[in-house]
């Protein structure tokens, strides 16, 4: 996610003119995460595993025959590789969600193109916009879209937004009152403010979701924000304060286009019952949809309200089923015992495990923490590189060249206990070559951790690792 200004001792991010409610929200925060705790996936694996795979298409779920011809077909592609039938079966019986066949899936990187491509499904709505972001930021990008919104609200577009209370603080409220003038329909996720909450005041349960949705049919999800920070331009710095972004972003969105895309907008419907936004204008949010491609593509949507994180246990089952390779680029990056561990045991049954990590970062407890962790896996095995050249926001996984993840959720404590997250799972080969292509570009751009040299660090970066570490629980 993109870091505001931070109070130095909790995870709420905050803006300087909200330092002097700090010392309470950190109070509240620390009381709501004192309760929460991450599964044992080893049970919870157990417990789903020995199911037989199954798929879907736009015309609905396919037959049992069907699903095992599909199955054996990928197999005989994919060199019978250990990953496909055992995780295939096991996120359909932990998310609930099915693989649905027929998506065109379009890789996008950074804020020039991925902004490009949203403007472009934007100006083509008929009938309904959705969109949902942790960020909307009152800066060049954010008045573009908001623009953009308002005029196709006015040809008649139903326009439905979320923004999420903590990460719009920084954004005027005479931002979000221009959409509701025009006719946009804005809803702020869990507000700061307890006299404004409908429901219960959940301060510490934040919507860290990117996701578009046009017409119904096309989608957008990754990790980018509504925010000239990842674009050239200016883009507020720590203090608040306007500054010229002189440091790229390097960020990944995906396009999708088919029947997926129904699942995705079930998600954004969900959220919006859940916040008690108004009941939603007459449109046609759930079109027929056909095939657009031939990408095989899960959404999986997470939120505290689970019994346990979706996208988290997905991620640890595989990187467990992984035989071959472990390639995971994250630009928070802040491992609970159990991910720890999984990386760990992947590299000690021969699996290449390689992570890009940032150089550099705008949350300096973050960075520090996820540093801690360096010389257990790196003496476990595990390459560590950190991108140089550009600020990674990136939160992407490609494991055995055939299982690729993608969306918003970082791998910290707060994506996996506290956040509402969503991701998209994508199998096949073709799509996951495009994702190692884009990994060896980052890796051609990135710093490999030598072990030897990283246990010669400074005393005063052992210092702020241990201090970080300490913190790790709200990060």
């Amino acid at each position: 996610m993109t870091r505001k200004p931070e109070f130095p001792c909790c995870g709420l991010i905050l803006p300087c003119r909200a330092l002097k409610n700090a010392a309470a929200i950190m109070f509240l925060l620390l009381s709501a995460t004192g309760c929460a705790t991450l599964p044992d996936t080893d049970a919870l694996i157990a417990r789903h595993a020995g199911q037989a795979a199954r798929f879907e298409n736009a015309s609905g779920p396919l037959s049992a025959k069907r699903s095992a011809a599909i199955l054996a077909e990928l197999k005989r592609k994919s060199g019978d590789i250990d990953i496909l039938e055992k995780q295939i079966a096991l996120e359909q019986a932990i998310v609930g969600s099915p693989l649905i066949l027929g998506n065109k899936i379009t890789l996008l990187q950074n804020g020039a193109a991925i902004y490009a491509a949203m403007f472009a499904a934007i100006r083509q709505a008929r009938d309904h916009i959705n969109l949902e972001s942790y960020i909307i930021e009152d800066d060049d990008i954010g008045r573009e879209f908001a623009d953009l919104l308002l005029e196709q609200q006015g040809r008649g577009v139903q326009v439905n937004v979320i923004y999420d209370s903590v990460g719009g603080i920084n954004t005027p409220k005479a931002y979000f009152e221009r959409l509701t003038q025009g006719g946009i329909e804005v809803l702020e996720f869990n507000p700061i403010n307890p006299l404004a909450a409908k429901g219960r005041w959940l301060i510490n349960n934040r919507d860290h979701r990117k996701l578009l949705i046009v017409d119904g049919r096309t989608a957008f999800i990754g990790g980018i924000n509504i925010s000239s920070v990842n674009s050239s331009g200016s883009g507020a710095g720590r203090s608040g304060k306007p500054r010229e972004n002189k440091i790229p972003w390097r960020d990944t969105d995906l396009q999708i286009e088919g029947p997926v895309v129904g699942e995705l907008q079930k998600l954004f419907m969900e959220t919006w019952t859940k916040q008690h936004g108004k009941p939603l204008a007459a449109k046609e949010y759930f079109p027929e949809l056909k095939a657009q491609g031939k990408d095989m593509v899960r959404a999986i949507g997470s939120t505290p309200d689970d019994p346990y994180s979706l996208i988290y246990l997905t991620l640890i089952s595989a990187i467990g089923n992984a035989e071959k390779q472990v390639q995971l680029t994250h630009a928070y990056f802040v491992p609970d015992p159990q991910l720890l561990k999984s990386l760990i045991d992947a590299a000690g049954r021969g699996v290449a495990v390689t992570l890009i990590l940032p150089s550099h970062s705008d949350s300096g407890l973050t960075f520090h923490a996820g540093r801690s962790h360096y010389s257990a896996l790196l003496k476990a095995g595990v390459r560590i590189h950190e991108r140089r050249g550009a600020l990674l926001h990136s939160k992407t996984a490609m494991i055995d060249g055939v299982w690729s993840c993608l969306g918003s959720s970082n791998l910290d404590w707060r994506s996996f206990l506290d956040n509402d997250e969503i991701n998209a799972v994508v199998l096949g080969r073709e799509f996951a070559r495009q994702m190692q292509t884009m990994f060896a570009r980052d890796l051609e751009a990135s710093e490999a951790i030598d072990a030897k040299t990283w246990e010669r660090r400074s005393l005063i970066l052992h210092f702020k690792e241990w201090g970080a570490r300490l913190l790790q629980r709200l990060l």
